[in-house]
């Protein structure tokens, strides 16, 4: 049973540390990758009138399809925007000390920023290429001939309320 009261949400936006590690998990047959996310901080300090920056490192870790992307498409550098829990988890190492680390289990990872070579914009929208390219035609019609001239109204009966 889930308390309602609790909530487990993580949303960063940084860029990469490094290209994601990418294993497969025969007992399960499943893909994991892992990675390491910097965010950044700046901060103020009016006494000596200087801003310092102070970056945060945080390792996600994905699954299935999602480590799938991270595989193909994420690259050191690369900014993204990622959403997910917080998970702790504990394990002993190689000399049987108990360590354990907490990791942001991402459930959805988004590219931002410009693709590799991509050049920005003219306009706003979507591009079309120039075969494709139609005069702009508005959505909404001018008015019509049964419509009065902008100010030329009959007066409050007009009114729709």
């Amino acid at each position: 049973m889930r308390d309602v009261n609790s909530f487990n949400k993580v949303i960063l936006i940084g860029r990469l540390g490094q290209k994601p590690e990418v294993r497969v998990l025969p007992q399960r047959d499943r893909s994991m990758a892992r990675f390491s996310l910097a965010t950044n901080e700046r901060s103020w300090n009016p006494n000596t009138n200087e801003s310092t920056m102070r970056t945060e490192w945080h390792r996600i870790v994905s699954w299935g399809k999602q480590a799938e992307f991270c595989e193909r498409f994420l690259e050191q550098g690369k900014q993204v925007l990622v959403e997910g829990k917080l998970r702790t988890r504990s394990w002993q190492d190689r000399d049987g000390n108990k360590r354990s680390t907490t990791e942001i289990e991402a459930f959805n990872i988004v590219l931002l920023g410009r693709r590799e070579g991509e050049r920005e914009p003219d306009h706003y929208g979507p591009p079309t290429p120039a075969s494709q390219a139609e005069p702009a035609v508005s959505e909404f019609p001018g008015p019509s001939e049964e419509e009065p001239p902008a100010g030329e109204t009959g007066g409050d009966d007009d009114i729709p309320f």
